[in-house]
């Protein structure tokens, strides 16, 4: 009875030293597998290895130098000759975006060529009026920026011309063509002034 006694401590001691190593075990095998010690198999790079999906109306899904490639669109060229000062004013100034939806351009690639308008239309005043209110006013009130579609070139280039005899900063953009759509498509119209005088020109059109 006595050395069943004195046995005990020991056999829990044993135990207890069995659990304590497994555990420590357990723990650097976890830490192996996290950092693939155990596996023969290369790891993937972002974003397969995270299983990131891409969602279907991302601009993500397009061509991988899209980026570098839209920096390739252009816009029409002008000499500023045509531009209104409209410094007699005090009206709320607006940027309409004009998307052509017959192209059928995506939304990622709608993003990034209104983007361009808006660049294009506020890089022209800066370079041919810099002292004019119309730009500071834009940006003072909050830049409002307006998405219009129409469904052909004509009638965008219809609404460019009712623009520029306006006085109105107007500026077209041309797609370089090398993704979704044709080289030389004109896709966006961006027309910046008075709301009163944009409205003119664009106030009959839906919003995209």
């Amino acid at each position: 009875m006595a050395d069943l006694e004195r046995a005990a401590p020991s056999t829990t001691a044993y135990v207890v030293a069995t659990a304590i190593i497994a555990g420590i075990t357990g723990y650097f095998i976890g830490q192996g597998s996290s950092l693939g010690l155990f596996s023969n198999k290369e790891k993937e790079g972002w974003p397969n290895s995270y299983n990131v999906k891409v969602h279907r109306d991302s601009s993500d899904e397009e061509f991988e130098d899209e980026e570098a490639e839209e920096e390739e669109d252009s816009e029409d060229e002008g000499d500023g000759s045509e531009l209104a000062s409209f410094d007699n004013t005090a009206e709320e100034v607006k940027l309409v975006l004009v998307v052509r939806t017959d192209l059928g351009m995506t939304k990622g690639k709608i993003a990034a060529q209104c983007s361009h308008a808006t660049l294009a239309c506020y890089k022209y005043l800066t370079t041919y009026t810099p002292n004019s209110s119309l730009l500071r006013r834009w940006e003072s009130q909050g830049q409002a920026k307006i998405a219009l579609q129409v469904k052909s070139e004509e009638e965008m280039e219809t609404l460019y011309a009712q623009a520029i005899s306006l006085g109105l900063c107007a500026r077209v953009i041309t797609d370089a063509g090398r993704t979704q759509i044709a080289s030389g498509s004109r896709t966006v119209l961006g027309v910046l002034g008075p709301k009163s005088v944009v409205d003119g020109v664009t106030g009959h059109l839906k919003l995209l």
